[in-house]
Protein backbone atom coordinates (compact mmCIF):
# COMPACT_ATOMS: atom_id res chain seq x y z
CA UNK A 1 0.00 0.00 0.00
CA UNK A 2 2.92 2.36 0.59
CA UNK A 3 3.80 2.51 -3.21
CA UNK A 4 0.27 3.23 -3.93
CA UNK A 5 0.54 5.93 -1.61
CA UNK A 6 4.00 6.99 -2.64
CA UNK A 7 2.55 7.34 -6.34
CA UNK A 8 0.15 10.51 -5.15
CA UNK A 9 2.55 11.88 -2.26
CA UNK A 10 1.99 15.67 -2.24
CA UNK A 11 -0.98 15.60 -4.77
CA UNK A 12 -4.16 17.05 -2.34
CA UNK A 13 -6.06 17.03 -5.68
CA UNK A 14 -5.53 12.85 -5.72
CA UNK A 15 -7.68 12.45 -2.40
CA UNK A 16 -10.28 10.41 -4.35
CA UNK A 17 -7.87 8.60 -6.96
CA UNK A 18 -5.75 7.54 -4.10
CA UNK A 19 -8.65 5.91 -2.01
CA UNK A 20 -9.81 4.36 -5.38
CA UNK A 21 -6.32 3.11 -6.04
CA UNK A 22 -6.05 1.50 -2.53
CA UNK A 23 -9.02 0.28 -2.77
CA UNK A 24 -8.81 -1.28 -5.77
CA UNK A 25 -4.99 -2.72 -4.54
CA UNK A 26 -6.50 -4.24 -1.51
CA UNK A 27 -10.42 -4.70 -1.91
CA UNK A 28 -11.20 -2.06 0.60
CA UNK A 29 -9.89 1.07 2.76
CA UNK A 30 -8.65 0.42 5.69
CA UNK A 31 -8.48 2.10 8.62
CA UNK A 32 -5.09 1.79 9.39
CA UNK A 33 -4.37 3.72 5.92
CA UNK A 34 -6.63 7.40 6.63
CA UNK A 35 -3.39 8.53 8.97
CA UNK A 36 -0.65 7.90 6.09
CA UNK A 37 -3.05 8.88 3.02
CA UNK A 38 -3.41 12.46 5.00
CA UNK A 39 0.56 12.84 5.72
CA UNK A 40 1.23 12.21 2.05
CA UNK A 41 -1.38 14.83 0.29
CA UNK A 42 -0.90 17.17 3.54
CA UNK A 43 -4.36 16.81 4.94
CA UNK A 44 -5.74 16.25 7.79
CA UNK A 45 -7.05 12.88 8.95
CA UNK A 46 -10.15 14.12 9.17
CA UNK A 47 -10.47 15.38 5.63
CA UNK A 48 -9.23 12.15 4.15
CA UNK A 49 -12.35 10.33 6.89
CA UNK A 50 -14.59 12.82 5.00
CA UNK A 51 -14.24 11.76 1.88
CA UNK A 52 -14.12 7.80 2.44
CA UNK A 53 -17.48 7.81 4.70
CA UNK A 54 -19.42 10.44 2.08
CA UNK A 55 -19.02 8.25 -1.04
CA UNK A 56 -20.87 5.05 -1.04
CA UNK A 57 -17.84 3.58 -3.55
CA UNK A 58 -15.74 3.44 -0.69
CA UNK A 59 -15.88 0.82 1.73
CA UNK A 60 -13.98 0.99 4.93
CA UNK A 61 -14.63 -2.57 5.69
CA UNK A 62 -13.06 -5.52 3.81
CA UNK A 63 -15.63 -7.20 0.97
CA UNK A 64 -16.38 -10.82 -0.44
CA UNK A 65 -14.23 -12.06 -3.14
CA UNK A 66 -18.08 -11.53 -4.97
CA UNK A 67 -19.67 -8.57 -4.46
CA UNK A 68 -23.48 -8.68 -5.32
CA UNK A 69 -25.36 -5.73 -6.04
CA UNK A 70 -28.91 -5.97 -6.20
CA UNK A 71 -30.87 -3.06 -7.76
CA UNK A 72 -33.57 -1.52 -6.15
CA UNK A 73 -35.02 0.48 -8.81
CA UNK A 74 -38.68 1.12 -10.25
CA UNK A 75 -38.51 -0.91 -12.84
CA UNK A 76 -36.50 -3.66 -11.43
CA UNK A 77 -39.36 -3.06 -7.74
CA UNK A 78 -42.27 -3.26 -10.75
CA UNK A 79 -40.39 -6.30 -12.04
CA UNK A 80 -40.39 -8.61 -9.04
CA UNK A 81 -36.60 -7.33 -7.83
CA UNK A 82 -38.17 -7.54 -4.06
CA UNK A 83 -38.79 -11.34 -3.94
CA UNK A 84 -34.83 -11.49 -6.00
CA UNK A 85 -33.67 -9.24 -3.17
CA UNK A 86 -35.28 -11.98 -0.60
CA UNK A 87 -34.17 -15.09 -2.40
CA UNK A 88 -30.80 -13.61 -2.23
CA UNK A 89 -30.43 -12.99 1.05
CA UNK A 90 -31.99 -16.38 1.92
CA UNK A 91 -29.56 -18.07 0.05
CA UNK A 92 -26.50 -16.22 1.07
CA UNK A 93 -27.78 -16.00 4.55
CA UNK A 94 -26.50 -12.64 4.36
CA UNK A 95 -28.49 -9.35 4.96
CA UNK A 96 -27.96 -5.98 2.81
CA UNK A 97 -24.56 -4.56 3.69
CA UNK A 98 -23.35 -8.26 4.76
CA UNK A 99 -20.18 -10.46 4.01
CA UNK A 100 -20.18 -14.05 4.86
CA UNK A 101 -17.57 -14.79 7.38
CA UNK A 102 -15.39 -16.98 4.69
CA UNK A 103 -15.56 -13.40 2.75
CA UNK A 104 -16.78 -15.34 -0.81
CA UNK A 105 -19.26 -13.00 -0.62
CA UNK A 106 -21.12 -9.62 -0.06
CA UNK A 107 -24.53 -8.52 -0.47
CA UNK A 108 -25.19 -5.18 -1.15
CA UNK A 109 -28.29 -3.19 -2.63
CA UNK A 110 -28.13 -0.27 -4.61
CA UNK A 111 -30.78 2.25 -5.99
CA UNK A 112 -30.20 1.75 -10.17
CA UNK A 113 -28.15 -0.31 -11.88
CA UNK A 114 -28.93 1.45 -15.10
CA UNK A 115 -29.93 -1.67 -17.03
CA UNK A 116 -33.86 -1.19 -16.62
CA UNK A 117 -34.24 -2.92 -19.59
CA UNK A 118 -33.06 -5.81 -18.26
CA UNK A 119 -34.99 -5.96 -15.05
CA UNK A 120 -34.85 -7.14 -12.73
CA UNK A 121 -30.94 -7.00 -12.34
CA UNK A 122 -28.14 -7.55 -10.11
CA UNK A 123 -24.28 -7.66 -10.62
CA UNK A 124 -21.52 -9.43 -9.26
CA UNK A 125 -18.78 -7.39 -9.31
CA UNK A 126 -18.31 -6.09 -12.66
CA UNK A 127 -20.53 -8.34 -14.63
CA UNK A 128 -25.00 -7.43 -14.84
CA UNK A 129 -26.96 -9.72 -14.78
CA UNK A 130 -30.76 -9.36 -16.21
CA UNK A 131 -34.27 -10.74 -16.61
CA UNK A 132 -33.44 -12.50 -13.33
CA UNK A 133 -35.71 -15.19 -12.24
CA UNK A 134 -35.18 -17.84 -8.77
CA UNK A 135 -33.86 -20.55 -11.13
CA UNK A 136 -31.60 -17.53 -12.86
CA UNK A 137 -31.13 -16.27 -9.52
CA UNK A 138 -29.61 -19.96 -8.31
CA UNK A 139 -28.00 -20.58 -11.48
CA UNK A 140 -25.54 -17.56 -11.29
CA UNK A 141 -24.92 -18.40 -7.32
CA UNK A 142 -23.70 -21.48 -8.73
CA UNK A 143 -21.23 -20.03 -11.14
CA UNK A 144 -19.66 -18.57 -8.27
CA UNK A 145 -19.04 -21.55 -6.13
CA UNK A 146 -22.79 -21.36 -3.76
CA UNK A 147 -24.03 -24.22 -3.82
CA UNK A 148 -28.17 -24.41 -3.45
CA UNK A 149 -28.95 -26.02 0.35
CA UNK A 150 -30.93 -29.59 0.31
CA UNK A 151 -34.16 -29.40 2.37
Amino acid sequence: MESVIDKHRGQTWALIPLLQDIQEAVGYIPPESIEPVAEALNLFPSQVQGVATFYAGFSLKPKGKYVIRVCRGTACHVKGGRSILRLMKKELGLDEGETSPDYRFTLETIACLGACFLAPTMMVNRTYYGKLSPPKVNTILAQYGKEKEKD
